[in-house]
C-alpha cells in the first residue's frame, strides 16, 4: 500500500512516460484543474473527481503542466484488499458492472466517479490520515492504514450506487442500456434474448460484449441483481422465502433457494438467521 500527492510538485520531476501498474489504485482530486490520461481516455479534472484505476491499465504520458493546477492524492494497493477476510466485504465492488472487473482483475481503463461536495473534506482528511500512517509508521500503523483503506473502498462502493448513471458517465452507452433493462425488468421473467431484443443487438454479440467489458455474462448480471434485492428483503422484511423469490423473479421457490445457495453457500433461511444472530456466521 502506498500514497502519493498528485499536484504541481511533479513540476520538479519533469514528465512521466506511459506506464502501468499490476495493482489497482485510486486518484482523488478535491479541486478542479489539470488532465489525467489513461490508455483509453483523457479526462479534464473537476472538483471531487475520483478515478479507480485498473491493474494493468496504461496511464498516459504526463507532463509537468498536466497537473500544474491539480491538487490530489493517489493510493495504490494490492488485490487482497478485496479479500473476503477484510472487514466489510465491499459487496458493491462485486455487484457493480464497472467495479466487479477490479475484483476479478479484468478491468479495462479507469472508472470515473464523483464525490459530492459535502463529502469532499472527509475524503481529503481520510487520504491525509492514510498518508501519515504510511509515512510516520507509528505503533499499529499497518492496522490503522488498512482501516483507512477499508473506509475508502467502502466509500467508493457507495459512490457507485447509480449503476446506469456511472455507465453513461464513463461513456458506456450500450452497457447503460443493458443495465437499465435489467433494473426495470429483473422482477419479471427475463433472459438474454429479452435483453438483446430490448437493446436491438444479437444475443451472441451482446454476450461477448458484456463479458469482455464486465467479466460476467448478461444472465449472470440478471441473477446478481435479483440476489441483491433478495438479500435486502431477507434482511429488512419478514416476508416468507417463497414470496421473496417471487418478488425477485423466481416463481419457483425451490429454484430460488437453489440459486441463492449456489451464490452464497447457504440457504436463504440460514442467511437470514446469520444476519439476525450476532453470533451467527458472517454473511458472504
Amino acid at each position: 500500500m502506498a500514497t502519493r500527492r498528485l499536484d504541481h510538485s511533479w513540476e520538479n520531476t519533469g514528465t512521466f512516460e506511459e506506464h502501468a501498474h499490476d495493482f489497482p489504485g485510486l486518484a482523488y482530486f478535491p479541486t478542479a484543474g489539470g488532465v489525467l490520461r489513461t490508455g483509453r481516455q483523457s479526462w479534464s479534472i473537476e472538483a471531487g473527481d475520483l478515478f479507480v484505476v485498473a491493474p494493468g491499465d496504461v496511464m498516459g504520458h504526463i507532463t509537468a503542466t498536466d497537473l500544474a493546477q491539480a491538487h490530489g492524492w493517489g493510493v495504490f494497493f494490492t488485490a487482497d484488499a478485496f479479500g473476503p477476510d477484510v472487514p466489510g466485504a465491499h459487496l458493491a465492488w462485486r455487484t457493480h458492472p464497472l467495479l466487479f472487473p477490479f475484483v476479478r482483475g479484468g478491468a479495462i481503463g479507469a472508472l470515473r466517479l464523483r464525490v459530492p461536495e459535502p463529502e469532499q473534506p472527509d475524503w481529503t482528511a481520510r487520504l491525509g490520515a492514510l498518508h501519515n500512517e504510511l509515512t510516520q509508521r507509528q505503533e499499529g500503523y499497518r492496522e490503522a492504514a488498512l482501516a483507512h483503506l477499508t473506509l475508502l473502498l467502502v466509500g467508493v462502493s457507495r459512490l457507485a450506487a447509480d449503476v446506469v448513471g456511472d455507465l453513461r458517465e464513463n461513456r458506456e452507452p450500450l452497457l447503460a442500456e443493458v443495465f437499465q433493462v435489467i433494473e426495470e425488468r429483473y422482477p419479471q421473467p427475463l433472459s438474454l434474448r429479452d435483453v438483446a431484443a430490448a437493446v436491438n443487438i444479437s444475443p451472441g454479440h451482446l454476450t461477448s460484449t458484456v463479458r469482455r467489458r464486465t467479466g460476467r455474462t448478461v444472465q449472470e448480471w440478471i441473477t446478481e441483481r435479483r440476489m441483491v434485492q433478495a438479500r435486502r428483503l431477507l434482511a429488512a422484511s419478514d416476508l416468507q422465502i417463497g414470496e421473496i423469490g417471487r418478488r425477485v423473479g423466481f416463481p419457483d421457490a425451490g429454484y430460488f433457494a437453489r440459486t441463492f445457495g449456489k451464490v452464497h453457500g447457504m440457504s436463504p433461511a440460514r442467511w437470514r438467521r446469520a444476519g439476525a444472530d450476532p453470533a451467527g456466521s458472517p454473511r458472504p
